[in-house]
């Protein structure tokens, strides 16, 4: 029997795969012979698996194209494929569907197949495998990869094998069993039965298609593949290999409708090129079932879910009013649509609609507001009934024009810039990509605020988001105004608003295979975002000096030229205009040069000029145009091979704007070195251009002196801002790569001085090749090459800490962080690319497969890595100081004075739902992740004794005291009730490793112990502080002048007086303060308009906290640095954060502080 399965990267078809072989030959005794294709790619693109069965040796192994049965778990397979070519006569289709009746499953095959599928006689069946694996999956993880398992089943219910040799159900089940106890055994028990009910269920809810006639045609055949949306948008270049038209033409159009066999022979292949982002070529629409609905009513706009996506699906954009009414103007003109009296009733409407929605709160529809502007209008509207009807008709146009876009009411963009001006606020709107998004559904995870919902995928929403996309593509740019960056090359704001840019947002075009929610997607985005939002303003800037020096050298030249004419010699110009016939300039310079004599023009000169500006114009057009049409890259990458240069570079699909190469595993950083050199060189002569034309404007140019003196001009002689006008080069590679084979490389290019940039995606394992053991892994970790058995229990290793060695080398700018704390990840880059030093970015990247997580738990883990203390942020700066301490930076870390952060669990006890603190440990973190789950075992309730001590409370004994003490972790089930699980000595040996390099670090950092005051030091403090602002005040009240609100020092007494912790001032009542203690202002909180972004508790969570309501409030003002104050203030969504000033100013760069902060108090 062969066989020919066609599914989808990551849906488990391997497995099956090889389950379904291993169980014919255990149960036939047969000779089996498979051959899985597929692509490097990870997840989501089509793949397929063939095999063959057979009671004697079989002597071929190819691609069958003759095949017995064709299993599909892809139910898209008609839309890219044939899946019944080949098929025998009298053969078996066996297809994925979640059709309500054979019927609509029929009908659902394109006709032209239901054609081929009558005439061979083909029996047709189908079973709904998303449903049971759903259904049967005790890890959500584990849905789509266990739904191939329940096509196992359906095999053996639909062929004739079982028959043939006399078998039954029972010994099919029980072979079934013995080969996922083989493959899964290791896992545990719960996962070979939710495998078995799976393959039980798809042998048994298997349906047969019996009246299969051919019908009409129901257009839902493969049809004219359109040009992908973002391909229409691209320029075309001049050069023909990088030309992503032609590239279209000639490869992707056939690699999209599923004929990459059929590609012809092609130069550019054989040299392994492809133009950028030849991934807009990708449509991910048929890889997901479910996607993201955004309901604007509850969004904050607090960022999350847009910083958070890795397949830059889910851009957020602010618009004003206006800008938006005309884009749908604009579109209906387009679209040839009459509008005689719509443009000037939608000038009204929109004076009705921003009054509106300046009355309206922040969760109310703008859709609905939008509607009552319109029959307000209409209304309103000085028109006959026939014209009142035209501008109904109009408006209806409108309407369905402006279609299913989504805006939202917020704080930081409509309500505050409409409290500093009228007519200031904008529209926040966030709008999903179709064709980007996984659905990972990650974006979900993070917001916290309920304003995105999974929705299941159907036709109608796949049209209504393709519609929907479309107009967000016309919309205009975020303006300046709303992006919340008061000087990105500081650091200074909310830096990850730097993503409402759709210029910094786009240019990473996804549509590549990485997995559903690769982690490592998020930091690359982030990071190339970082570096267009750092080089197009530098480079806008530079193109207008260009231009400027072009149109200054091109007078100076005239003006040389006509030097000699005397225009103020009366005589001579009287003379010259008497002459009869036309008037030339050439005429008036030889008359005036027959009665004078003339100076010769320095022919050197006018040459070395006019190449001057020739040379201008050149490098003008290379950064406005050049050879691909875009202009001038504004990064360049060297990838190491690993799962970055995979899913990055999967011919023909390249997600990257500009110039990317791979070599070899080890060596991207060696590359990068050698090709920093010849970049530099190149933007060395664009500079010395310059330079030279500026000497010839200020006549101080001589090609003697300045042909000696840039002879050997490099990027060691640039001026800063020359410096920073230069693209980075960026090697960008796994732990593989740059922990193990690729460390030497990497430190020779720290060694050298020579400011490459290192991007680190650090997962901690191989990912690319099956998750083998690596130097970056923890001790205890369960990986290959680190199995968990009788004599081994994991990793025996600590971690190597990269970032420590860098730091060693004395030479770069070191950066540690992960993508949860967006906004220090964002600071670091840009510190490092700022650098003239080389900078190395370790960022830890979740790997979902290998670390057992869910698709959209990358944000969730790598919060809990820093929190727990497994992945420390810290940042390395030799520009800083002399010693160490000054150059180590922690900030970001929460609780920087504990061994552990303490953070809330709620959990369910008996019904009631309660909360405990909970101390967060590295077992805390490992607990959540598959790599450790063999280090831990349930503990029965009724074993529970009072010699059980939770981890955090034992690590904290001495080897003596621990002796009969068995160490716990707590954990939540399903029902969210608390269990104990047995800890494992692994890992307490990691967290106490863990715990050691923690207090390395504080160590090299200086940091010192925070003593916290106790309860009544701290309400002695304040009760002070309130009755000297009462004294102030009645002070005030004596000589006249008021100093203070004295019902809010009374408030304070009262509060102070019931134990409750110092509670948010009104804003109006902070000024006074100033005045009343001269040099200290105390921190507060507009509590009341907090919307809980947690960005504050983020920073710092030893400052600030959330009240019963979940709203923040001042947790302790000296629970950190006055910084911390600052940067909450800085990236606080609602603007309610109030930094005050501080007590003590001896920290470096107070005053800097102090000035960050005065916009906000």
């Amino acid at each position: 029997i062969t066989v020919r399965m066609h599914s989808v990267g990551g849906w488990g078809a391997i497995t099956t795969g090889k389950n379904l072989a291993m169980t014919l030959f255990d149960l036939l005794g047969y000779h089996v012979k498979a051959n899985p294709k597929y692509g490097s790619e990870k997840k989501g693109q089509p793949t397929s698996y063939y095999l063959a069965a057979a009671s004697e040796p079989i002597r071929v192994n190819c691609e069958f194209f003759y095949v017995d049965v064709v299993l599909s778990p892809d139910p898209n397979v008609f839309k890219h494929t044939n899946a019944v070519s080949g098929l025998n006569q009298g053969g078996t289709l066996v297809m994925q569907s979640d059709a309500a009746s054979p019927e609509e499953f029929w009908d659902s095959i394109p006709q032209r197949y239901r054609k081929l599928i009558v005439e061979n006689d083909i029996r047709v069946y189908y079973l709904d495998a998303f449903k049971i694996a759903r259904d049967e999956a005790t890890d959500p993880e584990l849905q789509l990869r266990m739904q191939g398992i329940a096509f196992q089943g359906a095999f053996f219910a639909t062929s004739p094998l079982l028959e043939k040799h006399g078998l039954d159900e029972a010994s099919l089940l029980t072979a079934i069993r013995s080969q996922l106890q083989h493959k899964f055994g290791s896992k545990g028990a719960r996962v070979v039965e939710d495998n078995m009910r799976v393959v039980r269920r798809g042998f048994e809810e298997i349906k047969e298609v019996t009246d299969k006639k051919i019908g009409d045609d129901q257009g839902n055949g493969a049809g004219q593949l359109p040009i992908p949306v973002m391909l229409k948008r691209q320029p075309e270049a001049t050069s023909r290999s990088s030309d992503i038209h032609r590239f279209w033409n000639q490869t992707g159009s056939l690699y999209a409708q599923g004929a990459g066999d059929s590609v012809p022979a092609d130069p550019f292949m054989s040299m392994s090129v492809m133009p950028a982002v030849t991934s807009h070529f990708r449509d991910m629409t048929s890889i997901r079932f479910n996607h993201p609905e955004f309901i604007p009513e509850n969004c904050t706009a607090c960022g999350d879910c847009y910083t958070v996506c890795p397949d830059t699906a889910i851009p957020g954009l602010v618009n004003e009013v206006g800008q938006v009414l005309d884009t749908v103007l604009v579109r209906l003109k387009k679209r040839g649509v009459t509008t005689e009296h719509l443009p000037r009733a939608v000038r009204q409407m929109e004076i009705k609609l921003r009054k509106l929605l300046a009355d309206g709160d922040e969760g109310d529809s703008v859709e609905t507001l939008i509607e009552d502007a319109i029959e307000a209008t209409i209304a309103d509207a000085e028109l006959p009934d026939d014209g009142r009807q035209a501008l109904r008709s109009e408006f209806e146009e409108f309407r369905a024009e402006l279609g299913g876009i989504k805006f939202a009411l917020t704080r930081p963009y409509f309500t505050l810039p409409e409290k500093k001006q009228a007519g200031e606020g904008g529209l926040f709107s966030i709008t999903i990509d179709p064709y980007t998004c996984k659905g990972c559904m990650e974006c979900i995870e993070v917001c916290s605020d309920d304003a995105l919902r999974s929705v299941p995928q159907t036709e109608e929403s796949i049209e209504s988001l393709r519609n929907t996309w479309d107009f967000w593509l016309d919309l205009p740019n975020t303006p300046s105004k709303f992006v919340r960056v008061d000087n990105l090359e500081e650091g200074i704001g909310a830096l990850e608003t730097i993503l409402l840019n759709k210029d910094a947002y786009l240019p990473f075009a996804s549509g590549d295979g990485a997995c559903l929610g690769c982690s490592e997607k998020t930091v690359v985005h982030l990071f190339i975002a970082t570096v267009e939002s750092l080089m197009q303003p530098r480079v806008a800037k530079h193109v207008a000096q260009i231009e400027d020096l072009i149109t200054q050298l091109k007078k100076h030249v005239q003006l040389k030229l006509v030097g000699e004419i005397d225009v103020g010699d009366l005589d001579d110009m009287t003379a010259v205009l008497k002459e009869d016939g036309d008037l030339t300039l050439a005429g008036i310079a030889g008359r005036i040069e027959q009665s004078h004599e003339a100076e010769p023009i320095d022919k050197q000169w006018l040459k070395d000029v006019t190449e001057l500006i020739a040379k201008l114009k050149d490098l003008r057009w290379r950064y406005q145009n050049g050879a691909t049409g875009k202009g001038r890259a504004n990064m360049g990458m060297l990838n190491a091979t690993g799962c970055t240069s995979v899913w990055g570079s999967t011919f023909p699909f390249n997600p990257y704007p500009f110039p990317w190469a791979n070599h070899l595993f080890q060596d991207s950083v060696s590359m990068a070195m050698g090709i920093f050199e010849g970049h530099m060189a190149k933007m060395a002569e664009g500079f010395k251009t310059i330079r030279l034309a500026q000497a010839v404007l200020a006549d101080h140019y001589d090609p003697e002196r300045h042909t000696e003196e840039y002879r050997y001009f490099d990027w060691e002689d640039f001026t800063d801002e020359e410096f920073h006008l230069c693209p980075p080069v960026v090697a960008v590679g796994g732990d593989g790569a740059m922990y193990d084979i690729g460390f030497q490389n990497l430190s020779r290019a720290m060694m050298s001085g020579k400011p490459i940039k290192v991007v680190v995606v650090d997962t901690q394992v191989y990912s690319n090749t099956g998750g083998q053991a690596c130097t970056s892994g923890f001790f205890g970790q369960v990986s290959d090459m680190a199995e968990f058995g009788k004599a081994i229990k994991g990793k025996k290793e600590p971690r190597k800490e990269i970032g420590l060695i860098a730091m060693a080398h004395r030479t770069t700018y070191v950066m540690q962080s992960t993508m949860a704390y967006s906004n220090h990840m964002i600071e670091g880059f840009v510190q490092g690319l700022m650098s003239r030093r080389p900078a190395l970015f370790n960022l830890y990247t979740s790997c979902q497969p290998e670390h057992g997580i869910g698709d959209d738990m990358g944000h969730h883990q790598a919060k809990l890595a820093v929190e727990s203390r497994s992945y420390p942020l810290f940042r390395y700066d030799p520009d800083r100081g002399e010693t160490l301490a000054e150059c180590l930076d922690l900030d970001g870390n929460p609780a920087i004075d504990r061994d552990w952060p303490v953070t809330k669990v709620s959990y369910v006890e008996r019904g009631r739902q309660k909360e405990m603190d909970l101390s967060t440990t590295f077992v805390d973190f490992a607990v959540t992740e598959t790599r450790f789950r063999k280090h831990f075992r349930k503990i029965p309730r009724d074993s529970w004794n009072e010699d059980m001590i939770v981890v955090s409370e034992y690590l904290d004994l001495d080897e003596d005291e621990r002796e009969d003490k068995v160490p716990y972790v707590w954990a939540l089930d399903a029902k969210q009730e608390l269990s104990r699980l047995l800890v494992a000595d692994s890992m307490i040996l990691s967290a106490e490793e863990r715990r050691d390099f923690w207090h390395m670090l504080k160590d090299l950092a200086d940091v010192e112990e925070v003593e916290t005051p106790d309860e009544v030091q701290l309400e002695s403090r304040i009760r002070q502080e309130v009755v000297q602002k009462i004294a102030s005040g009645l002070m005030g009240l004596v000589s006249g002048e008021q100093s203070v609100d004295l019902s809010v020092a009374l408030n304070a007494a009262a509060a102070a007086d019931t134990g409750v912790a110092r509670a948010a001032a009104p804003a109006e009542a902070a000024a006074p303060a100033e005045a009343a203690t001269g040099d200290y202002m105390a921190p507060w909180i507009d509590t009341d308009e907090c919307t809980a972004c947690d960005e504050c508790t983020i920073i710092n969570p030893q400052i600030f906290e959330y009240n019963d309501a979940k709203k923040a409030v001042i947790k302790s003002p000296e629970g950190g640095p006055y910084r911390d104050l600052v940067k909450a203030a800085e990236k606080c969504t609602a603007q309610v954060i109030h930094p005050g000033l501080p007590r003590d100013r001896s920290a470096k760069d107070i005053d800097k502080w102090i000035k960050r902060a005065e916009k906000f108090n």
